[in-house]
C-alpha cells in the first residue's frame, strides 16, 4: 500500500478533504493531511485566497515542505488546486517520490526543473470547463505528453473543487470515477 501526503486546497482542510483522505485510507493506504492553514477553513475561494495572500505563499509552501520532512522519502505527493503547488514541487524535487496526484491544477514542469523526474508516475485530474483548470490545461497536456508514466483525465463540467463533498461544487459522479482511477494508481506504485 502507498503512503500519501495530501495537501488541501485554498479553502482549507475541509470535511470534504478529510473524507477524500478517509476513502483512500479505507482502501489500505496511509494518508497524511497536514493543515497548512492551522485550523482555518473558508466558505469561498476568494476568502481562502485572501488568507493565503495575507499569510504568504512562501511561508505556506514552507509549512507543506516541513510536513514532508517529518516523513520518509517514498511518498506519493497529492494536492487539490492550491495544494498542487506544493505536491508537484516535492514530487519533482524531493528524491524518492513514488508518484504524484495533481487534482484541479497543474503547474508547468519547468517551474520546478527541466523535466518531470524519470520513474515518477503522475495523474492529473480536472474539469474541462473549470476556469482555473482551463488555465492549467496546456501545462497538464505538456506533462502528460512528456512523461511516460503520466495520465491526464479531463471530466465534463465546470466545477473547480468538485472532489470536495463539503462544498457546493461537489460532483459525486466525477469524484467516484476519479477515486477509482486514483485507487488503481496507488495500487500500482
Amino acid at each position: 500500500m502507498a503512503e500519501v501526503l495530501l495537501y488541501h486546497h485554498v479553502q482549507g482542510l475541509t470535511d470534504g478533504v478529510r473524507a477524500f483522505a478517509d476513502d483512500l485510507r479505507q482502501a489500505g493506504h496511509t494518508v497524511h493531511t497536514p493543515d497548512l492553514f492551522e485550523g482555518r477553513t473558508f466558505g469561498s475561494l476568494e476568502e481562502g485566497m485572501g488568507f493565503a495572500r495575507e499569510t504568504g505563499f512562501g511561508p505556506l509552501g514552507e509549512r507543506g515542505a516541513a510536513a514532508a520532512e517529518d516523513l520518509g522519502p517514498e511518498l506519493v505527493y497529492a494536492g487539490f488546486s492550491f495544494g498542487v503547488t506544493i505536491a508537484q514541487k516535492l514530487a519533482q524535487t524531493r528524491p524518492g517520490a513514488r508518484g504524484a496526484l495533481l487534482m484541479h491544477s497543474c503547474i508547468p514542469v519547468t517551474e520546478y526543473g527541466e523535466s518531470w523526474p524519470d520513474g515518477v508516475p503522475v495523474q492529473i485530474h480536472g474539469k474541462e470547463g473549470d476556469e482555473f483548470f482551463d488555465e492549467d490545461l496546456p501545462a497538464a497536456r505538456e506533462l502528460a505528453k512528456s512523461a511516460p508514466a503520466a495520465e491526464l483525465y479531463v471530466y465534463p463540467g465546470e466545477q473547480h473543487l468538485f472532489t470536495d463533498a463539503s462544498l457546493e461544487a461537489f460532483d459525486a459522479e466525477a469524484t467516484k470515477l476519479l477515486l477509482e482511477r486514483v485507487r488503481t494508481f496507488l495500487a500500482s506504485v
